[in-house]
């Protein structure tokens, strides 16, 4: 039995090794943006998409008879309940700033096993971020300096390095910032034996 990640997400990987957890990767066949207006457009809220987002792409990847397939998403909600997408470019990626500055807005992560083409584990967790009053041109310097780093990220930043700034008040789990419910995907691997107990 092994564990498969179907993620490019370097922050992804990297918790998992940090955790010493003994892992593959794998690629997950899925249009996102096509799959995530779909079922945004099917009335599924931002937690939803989430979850439904980490299943198709846990179900999309191929593996091995027994093999355990990570798929993992995250969505962002503002306090209007709508939701944002990676930012195409960096004026968009400055407009998503602007717009949550000074503002809370929750995070929503989600992840799911599957084995042998069926889900077997969800977990998700919630993170409330509030962005302080930052000026225009402490953002102008930030997506100077961040553009390449942030391209990837839902809401353009990243809290393990200087978007951390951008914020006055984070409530729930760092891992899920970073895109995985941790501890309790700990929790099913130490059940299934691929973590010592």
């Amino acid at each position: 039995m092994r564990l498969l990640l179907a993620s490019k997400s370097s922050a992804r990987r990297a918790m998992l090794e940090a955790a010493d957890i003994p892992f593959g990767l794998v690629e997950a066949e899925l249009e996102e943006e096509q799959a995530k207006a779909g079922l945004w457009g099917a009335g599924f809220d931002a937690l939803g998409v989430a979850e439904e987002l980490a299943q198709l792409k846990a179900l999309s990847a191929s593996g091995s008879e027994g093999d355990l397939i990570l798929g993992a998403d995250q969505t962002l909600e503002r306090g209007d309940g709508t939701m944002l997408s990676k930012p195409a470019s960096r004026d968009e990626a400055r407009g998503q700033l602007h717009s949550l500055r000074g503002t809370t807005h929750q995070l929503h992560t989600a992840a799911v096993i599957a084995e042998d083409g069926q889900p077997v584990w969800w977990g998700s967790e919630r993170v409330r971020l509030t962005m302080r009053h930052f000026s225009d041109a402490f953002l102008d310097d930030y997506l100077a300096r961040e553009w390449e780093s942030i391209r990837w990220s839902v809401g353009g930043y990243r809290i393990e390095g200087p978007g951390v700034q951008l914020f006055e008040k984070i409530e729930g789990s760092h891992f899920a910032i970073l895109g995985l419910p941790l501890l309790p995907l700990l929790d099913y691997l130490r059940q299934r034996g691929l973590v010592r107990a």
